[in-house]
């Protein structure tokens, strides 16, 4: 699936990965291939996404929103 990573500055991230695990408002979740539509907020915390080549990797945010749909996974922090 695709990842998009976007901040006021612009695309911070771009690419292939295999899972994104976000700080939901209501709680830690984790998102795969083939996941059900879903727009959500985020709040403050550690985002993590897998890649093949890169493996895992964090990222701090501050809360924002995250839209999945078609196997795209756009998060605005």
């Amino acid at each position: 699936m695709v990842l998009r990573i976007i901040s006021p500055d612009g695309i911070l991230f771009e690419g292939e990965v295999e899972k994104v695990t976000l700080p939901g408002t209501m709680g830690l979740f984790t998102v795969l291939d083939n996941h059900a539509p879903l727009l959500s907020t985020l709040r403050a915390g550690e985002m993590l996404y897998q890649t093949r080549s890169d493996g895992e990797r964090k990222i701090a945010i501050e809360g924002g929103i995250v839209d999945v749909k078609a196997n795209t996974v756009s998060v605005c922090i």
